[in-house]
């Protein structure tokens, strides 16, 4: 028909390519799908990418501050120091609770949008307290208002962006946290140099990042869409492209609805209490972002140097992270490969961080760099979940599962980060989880193998309707919220 996409790009042996299903909606060129791509990555992506970029900032900043004297004008134990850092986590795990059954029910941006501009009030307010007790209630409070932006972050990649593009959008706003890095350290760097400040430099940072935090906050309320059908930056035409594109998906897009059935079955799936793993495993390792800057300054070098020489480690981490990307696109069946290859270099940095003595001076702080790539990993291991995972409960459920363990593994962690100078026993305890994470990327595999190989059993002895219990309404969307594995021609990206 006039203006189909053409039939070289659509026609294929198999009706099934890594989880998409061919040849659904044949409506459109793909020129006019990759105009429509442009359009959600110029507002989509600098929307997701800054409020992240925001949000890890704020994170670390407690190591800045930590250098510029918060733990001396506040009196902190080294004991207190660590839990400064897990109650921020206590306040995000308490969070998700109510925040998966929200971000189900009320407009997700809406809701995302007013919980930022609240993390951006809370984050001035640290800059206020004066002892422990007043920083651990805020550093709580700011924990439990950015819950909703990590699982809703998956959830919107999600929405908006087919399976093929999930690994390369995901990175693009998880290299914020390797961008925040570098920008946190010379900005606390730029501060530290200024010595005419009426108030403490640690102080200032909080204040200019929750300002900052705030007008985010207002901006993506305001203008982040919802979904497809809100699309202000996209017209008619271009609204029904996008319907369409996801419906090769058989993804319906956001609905304001819990099915206590697909809970159900998300508590019942091996694959989605993995991916809980995933969130453990994976950011038992973190608190090296956090204590790598006191560890350089233990070595003997200034507080600006130490901000100086902590700056490279989120070059070292967006580099790896894209390297990881790239490795996707060459091989883009094999993203459980990848991470496995992933986890190599901070695995080799963290054992250098055991071995190496605080005399190695410049081996230490490469060792150092290396260790923090964490979010190489994370990226993918997020693509794979926004990938692998329909129905619209169920990705909500998923998603907070992976951010449960997360917050679990970042509450652990730093309690055995408390010896100075070389924190051997959270030193140890990296070495072990990655390779338990190791372990359970290769167990993740094999349960999507099997799956993927029973289905194409079914389908190649006519069992299988690829059509089953899926037609679309007047939007080229799915009349039925369908879930993964009620999906029988959905497939597992591996």
């Amino acid at each position: 028909m006039a203006g189909s996409k053409n039939s070289d790009s659509t026609k294929k042996e198999d009706p099934q390519k890594d989880g998409e299903i061919i040849g659904i909606c044949d409506q459109y060129t793909l020129e006019e799908e990759k105009a429509v791509l442009r359009k959600i990555d110029r507002v989509i992506l600098p929307f997701m990418c800054f409020v992240f970029f925001l949000q890890y900032l704020d994170k670390q900043s407690l190591s800045y501050a930590a250098v510029f004297g918060l733990t001396q004008d506040l009196n902190m134990t080294n004991s207190q120091y660590s839990w400064s850092s897990s109650i921020f986590y206590v306040g995000q795990l308490v969070s998700e609770y109510p925040f998966i059954y929200l971000m189900s029910r009320l407009p997700l941006t809406k809701f995302v949008g007013a919980t930022v501009i609240i993390w951006g009030i809370v984050c001035m307010c640290l800059a206020a307290p004066q002892n422990f007790a007043g920083f651990a209630t805020v550093r709580f409070l700011l924990g439990f208002s950015e819950g909703a932006v990590s699982p809703s972050f998956v959830t919107i990649t999600s929405i908006w962006y087919r399976k093929k593009e999930h690994t390369l959008r995901t990175a693009i706003w998880i290299t914020m946290n390797g961008i925040a890095q570098v920008i946190g350290c010379l900005l606390m760097y730029g501060i530290g140099k200024n010595t005419s400040l009426s108030i403490a430099p640690w102080r200032v940072l909080f204040l200019i990042c929750g300002a900052l935090t705030i007008v985010a906050g207002i901006g993506f309320f305001l203008l982040m869409p919802n979904g497809p059908k809100d699309a202000w930056f996209l017209n008619a035409r271009e609204k029904e492209i996008l319907s369409l594109r996801m419906a090769e998906d058989r993804d319906g897009g956001d609905k304001t609805s819990f099915s206590i059935s697909q809970l159900k079955e998300t508590l019942m799936d091996p694959k989605a209490w993995m991916v809980f793993w995933f969130g453990v495993l994976v950011t038992m390792q973190s608190p090296v972002l956090t204590f790598a800057s006191l560890m350089i300054q233990s070595i003997g070098y200034s507080k600006l140097d130490t901000m100086l020489y902590t700056a490279p480690s989120g070059a070292v981490q967006v580099t790896l992270l894209w390297i990881g990307t790239a490795l996707v696109f060459f091989l883009p069946r094999q993203r459980t490969i990848v991470i496995l290859i992933l986890i190599i270099p901070p695995f080799i940095g963290t054992l250098f961080l055991y071995k190496l003595d605080t005399s190695a001076g410049w081996g230490l702080i490469v060792a150092s760099w290396l260790a923090s790539c964490v979010t190489a990993t994370m990226s993918i291991l997020l693509s794979l979940s926004a990938s692998n995972v329909k129905g619209n409960t169920k990705r909500a459920v998923v998603n907070t599962m992976f951010f449960i363990g997360y917050c679990a593994g970042c509450i652990g962690a730093p309690q055995l980060w408390t010896h100075k100078p070389r924190y051997t026993e959270g030193v140890i305890t990296s070495i072990v989880t990655w390779c338990l994470l190791f372990v359970a990327v290769i167990i993740y595999r094999l349960f999507c193998v099997a799956d993927n190989k029973k289905r194409d059993a079914h389908a190649s002895a006519g069992t299988l309707d690829v059509m089953e219990d899926f037609d679309l309404d007047e939007n080229g969307l799915p009349k039925t919220d369908l879930t993964d594995k009620q999906d029988k021609a959905f497939r597992y990206s591996i």
